[in-house]
Order: structure tokens, then sequence, then C-alpha cells
């Protein structure tokens, strides 16, 4: 018996050990994997950041973990624990800003990402296209700010996706080298961001100017030009963060039994 126990031992210490997760099937996973992220989800989201322009209220700290769960979880099993989160941090008194729709952008987000990492790019590609068309074409979107428009970082996102640097990308996070991934999320993690901010603003225009009339159609124009001069510097901070962040849950929850990257494969 004293020989193995010893030997169990041994082996649960070895470079080759099975934790208690290895255990767990799949289904148990994607269930404690949502339970899980959608409760940090929701702690995030009750953290305040910098307000929203146009109206009373303000980001929140779980914009940075939108792009972290597309790559880490996939899109399904991360695009449902941020619509989780979002929901229970409503219950716990997080204001509702969108007529229930918070939850859309950042699920874009992370669905988006979660499609790049299998590089199935198409339907990204396909759903970004969309919402700069919608975006363009809604009456109350001021398409120019003076001589340059106000999409120009959307624009350049949609450009990296088509690049062949967004599929680099992906490859460089497969590595698990720390560099990589570092260079690989922030290029992703970019246009999963801008991809999340022409949600927001659709949301923006939509719910608060064309359905509720929250904020007066004449004030838009103000509006837009005091978030044209805020917006690049406000996303490219989310993406640092999410970067900092990411790349060491990446390269350790890649590597786990407890977060399988095929969550998502069928």
């Amino acid at each position: 018996m004293c020989k193995k126990l010893h030997a169990s031992v041994k082996n649960f210490d070895g470079d080759k050990s099975v934790s208690t997760l290895s255990n767990l099937n799949t289904r148990t996973k994607i269930i404690a994997s949502i339970a899980i992220f959608s409760a940090l989800y929701t702690i995030m989201r009750l953290i305040p950041t910098i307000p929203m322009m146009g109206i009373a209220g303000a980001f929140s700290l779980s914009d940075i973990l939108a792009p972290i769960y597309g790559v880490l979880l996939g899109p399904y099993v991360g695009g449902l624990s941020v619509f989780l989160g979002t929901f229970l941090a409503m219950a716990m008194g997080k204001p509702v800003t969108f007529m229930f729709l918070d939850f859309l952008p950042a699920t874009i987000n992370a669905i988006a990402l979660g499609f790049l990492i299998k590089r199935k790019w198409g339907p990204v590609i396909l759903l970004n296209a969309v919402l700069l068309l919608i975006f363009f074409l809604n009456p109350l979107t001021s398409l120019f700010i003076g001589p340059f428009p106000f999409a120009w970082v959307h624009i350049l996102a949609f450009i990296l996706l088509l690049s062949p640097l967004s599929r680099k990308a992906v490859d460089w996070i497969e590595t698990l080298n720390p560099g990589e991934v570092t260079k690989g999320l922030g290029i992703i993690a970019f246009i999963g961001t801008m991809m999340q901010h022409l949600t927001g603003n659709l949301l923006f225009e939509v719910i608060l100017g064309q359905i509720n009339g929250v904020i007066s159609v004449d004030a838009y124009p103000g509006i837009w030009s005091g978030i044209f001069l805020v917006y690049p510097w406000e996303r490219l901070a989310l993406v640092v963060f999410a970067v900092i962040v990411g790349t060491p849950l990446i390269r350790v929850l890649k590597k786990s039994l407890f977060v399988d990257h095929n969550f998502d494969s069928n």
C-alpha cells in the first residue's frame, strides 16, 4: 500500500502528472469555464473606468477581457461568458444603457476573436464590413470631422483584418512564446476592440437617438467631434491593457487542462 501511495505521489509531482482537471470531460470543462469566466467578467464589469461622452455612465474594466475570452475560450464559450457576465452585472446594479443590449459590443469582440483564433476569417470580415456599412449609412453618423474621416481607426483595423498580418498574428499566438503572443494578441485585439467600438457607436445612435430620444439629433455632431479626439487613445489603452493581462493568461491557460481551446471546434 505504501509503495502504491509513493508511486502515486511521484507520478503526481512528475512532468507528466495529471491534475484532477484531467478527469473532467469536455462538457464539464465548458460549464466550469463559463461559470468562472462569466463571474470574473461580472466583477470587472462593475468596476468603472473612463466616463462615456454624451450620456451619464462609464466604460468598464471588463472591456479588456473580451478579446482575451475570445482567444482562450473560442467564439461560443467566450461570447456566452461575456453575455452572461453582462447580465449578471446588471442584476448586481450596473446601470442599463442600451435597452438591455449592453452585452452586444463586447460579445461581438469575443466572438470575432474566437473565430479568428480558429482561422475562420470569413464570418469576421463579413461582420466587420456590415458594421462599417450600417454605421456609414446611419444619418446620425458624422462621416467626417473636418477633413478627416471619423472612422479612420476602424477602417485601419478592417484593412489589417484583410491583410496577411492578421493570419500571421494567429500563428504568433499559437507559438505561446511571450514576445510572439504579445505581437499577435496586440494585432487581433486591436481588430476586435474596433469592432466592439463600432457596435457601441451604433447602439449609441440607434437606441439613444433614434428609438428613445435620450440624445437630441442635433447634439450628435458635437458629440462625435469630441469622441473623435478621444476614442483612438481610449481604444489604444484597452488594447495595451488587454495585451498586458492577456499574454501571461494565454500562455498559462492554453497549456493547462482547464481551458481547452478546442471547446468550439464543432
